[in-house]
């Protein structure tokens, strides 16, 4: 502030003061001189107004016996005189200072004069001058004035020389903080490099900066130049927490510790735009007279500086992460996904498309679709114009370069204003439901056969209780006329026909009682080579005198099974009686070949009987296990051995099947499961040829 009224010959002085010494200490008590010498006073004493408590802080003075640099803080008369003097903004006397402002008088030791210093609005200092005389009628107020103005203006330019300084540290650490999370995007190595470098700058013992969880509602230590345990947790309403009470704040603030010494504890919030991010806590500060506002303005300035470098990561983590979350969902589609531009170009695909095609996906990048699938779809996706928009489309496709069967998807990929920049395309394999088709027509085959069996079970289980009984009483009576011989002799071969045709329908009617489960099922652990053994022992004769050969190949540490012997010696005699008849019906030595071996996986024991007749016939091959179903000619096949032995794999939780062998002839495949009790031992597999001649 410049005075209007200042002569030359005062002026002149103070500028050259001003010009030549650039050192606070040197220039303020050469001020101080003049303005007493000017106001014809013994001392004084200069306040500096505290914008935030509101107080008056000491800050030098002249010709004092002792200098107190305890805040001033003006009772009630002080306080209204000193606001006159504020108001009037031109030095004034107060008389009787000793009772009307005892403090300032205690403070001089004397009577004083004040001189407000103002800018504008705003209270800046009061220099307060102490007189002997009761009435300093000689005093020059107007070179008081100009040399009060001048003691402004030396501490103004002192303050922006030196907030120039600080600020240019204050931006230096900012820089190379930013800088450093912007190369390696690690916040807690850039807020270590913060406090290192923070704490000289502000003159601080420790520096630590607490982050805000706002799911948790806890702070988080990033760091701090002790280099203490990151990661611990206080709570953000614990009012004894610094960092807790800084967050709730919007300016820096310092709290003074107990004793003579001016060092306290600075904290800093952290905010963003629109939320808290955390706080700066800086203990041990060394605070110096008068310049509380000075570091706290420092104190803000660092705060939102680091506040949008932090504020400016986290965002873009956030993206980062947004993105890598789209990416990551985008690759775990199992459809095939790409999209391309109206061009043709891909610009994306997920790695499900880019696996299929066998390329990488920064090789399907930039290069034509057309290049990627069959010619079908490539048609297809060009029959759409490239200047319309369309709804969505789908076409059933078997495309060669995608390798399978594809329900394909192509729709427009619209930008914020509507327009369609790309279009993408979605693939879905078929080959997994097409599989789940032959399977679920599969079940419902073996459905339709339960069924069947089920309900002809029923039916056949009530004639053929029905007819054992006569059939038993004819077995009888012709038995007791053989042993009794009670008929001639010329009639004992149509005797011997009617036993024997009689015997063969009892044997059909316990067939038929077997396949409509009328038989009690006994389930226990069943050697399966020792049921094998006794087939083949039953049929050596009968293939001997065939001519065919009878090899085996077993396990020899074969687990056992879970089956009721009397029935699994039922099912391969009928599948091995089989094998005879269809080597038979080929006209030409033959070979029947039993396979046994143990699946870990499924736990079940596989066994295959193989014959060289001339096979199944597609019709028959579907047929083959239904009831009465016979490839036989008439009287020579019930068509119930088949069915039955299919209904007694169903009873044991086991599985039956027929097929055409590749080099000739049919196999027949059974998989029965493995005894419970079965423990693992190691395997080895032989071969044992068994020859029946």
């Amino acid at each position: 502030m410049a005075s209007a009224s200042a002569s030359p010959e005062l002026t002149a002085p103070l500028v050259s003061l001003l010009a030549r010494l650039s050192n606070r200490n040197d220039l303020l008590p050469q001020l101080h001189q003049r303005a007493v010498e000017c106001s014809g006073g013994r001392c004084s004493l200069l306040f500096e107004c505290h914008s935030r408590s509101g107080g008056l802080q000491a800050t030098s003075g002249f010709g004092l016996e002792e200098l107190r640099v305890d805040t001033w803080r003006p009772g009630a008369s002080e306080a209204s005189i000193v606001a006159d003097a504020f108001g009037q903004q031109w030095p004034s006397y107060v008389p009787e200072a000793d009772t009307r402002m005892p403090d300032l008088a205690a403070r001089l030791g004397m009577p004083a004069a004040l001189l407000p210093l103002v800018q504008g609005t705003r209270r800046l200092l009061l220099l307060a001058i102490g007189f002997t005389a009761r009435n300093p009628a000689s005093t020059d107020w107007t070179a008081a004035r100009d040399s009060a103005d001048a003691i402004v203006t030396a501490l103004e330019l002192f303050r922006l020389r030196r907030n120039e300084d600080l600020q240019h540290e204050l931006r230096q650490l900012v820089d190379d903080v930013s800088a450093n999370l912007t190369m390696t995007l690690d916040l807690r190595a850039g807020l270590d490099l913060f406090c290192a470098r923070a704490t000289p700058l502000l003159g601080a013992d420790r520096t630590c900066v607490w982050l805000l969880d706002r799911r948790s509602r806890h702070l988080s230590l990033a760091a701090a130049t002790d280099g203490a345990n990151p990661g611990l947790r206080l709570d953000v309403d614990d009012p004894l927490v610094p960092a807790a009470v800084a967050l709730r704040s919007h300016r820096a603030e310092i709290s003074v510790g107990p004793g003579d010494l001016p060092i306290g504890t600075v904290t800093v919030p952290l905010r963003g735009r629109r939320r808290a991010l955390g706080a700066i806590v800086l203990e041990g500060v060394r605070v110096e007279t008068g310049g509380e506002v000075d570091l706290l303005d420092r104190a803000d300035e660092l705060g939102v500086q680091l506040s949008g470098a932090i504020e400016n990561l986290q965002l873009l983590e956030d993206i980062i992460r947004s993105r890598l979350q789209l990416e990551n969902t985008f690759d775990s589609i199992a459809h095939l996904v790409v999209v391309s531009d109206r061009r043709g170009t891909i610009t994306h695909a997920n790695r499900a498309f880019a696996e299929r095609i066998g390329l990488t996906r920064k090789d399907v990048i930039d290069r034509p679709l057309s290049e990627c699938i069959g010619p079908e779809l490539s048609a297809w996706l060009s029959s759409f114009p490239a200047t319309e928009h369309h709804s969505v489309a789908t076409l059933e496709v078997v495309d060669p370069m995608l390798k399978g069967a594809f329900m394909v998807t192509v729709t427009d990929l619209l930008e914020r204003e509507g327009q369609s920049s790309s279009r993408v395309l979605v693939a879905r394999d078929l080959t997994p439901q097409s599989r789940l088709e032959v399977e679920r027509e599969e079940l419902r085959k073996r459905l339709i056969q339960s069924e069947k069996l089920a309900a002809l079970g029923q039916f056949v289980a009530g004639i053929a209780h029905e007819l054992n009984n006569p059939l038993q009483g004819v077995l009888g009576h012709l038995e007791l006329l053989r042993a009794t011989g009670a008929f001639p002799k010329q009639l004992r071969r149509e005797v011997q026909t009617i036993y024997r045709e009689a015997d063969r329908a009892a044997k059909i009617v316990r067939n038929l009682l077997v396949f409509a489960g009328s038989r009690r099922l006994v389930k226990r652990a069943v050697s399966l080579s020792a049921v094998l053994q006794k087939v083949l022992s039953l049929r050596a004769d009968a293939c001997r005198s065939l001519d065919i050969e009878v090899v085996r190949h077993q396990d020899e540490q074969l687990p056992r099974v879970q089956s009721d012997p009397l029935l699994l010696h039922q099912v391969f005699l009928n599948i091995v009686m089989n094998a005879e008849q269809a080597i038979v019906e080929s006209r030409r030595p033959g070979r029947i070949e039993i396979s046994t071996s143990f699946d870990p996986e499924s736990g079940r024991v596989v066994t295959t009987v193989r014959d060289t007749g001339h096979g199944i016939s597609p019709d028959a091959l579907t047929r083959i296990f239904e009831p009465f179903y016979t490839t036989k000619e008439v009287g020579k096949g019930t068509g119930l051995g088949l069915a039955i032995a299919y209904g007694i794999m169903q009873e044991h939780g086991a599985h039956i099947s027929a097929s055409n062998h590749p080099d000739g002839g049919a196999i027949f495949t059974v998989e029965v499961p493995a005894y419970p009790g079965r423990s693992g031992t190691t395997r080895h597999r032989q071969s044992a040829k068994d020859t029946d001649a």
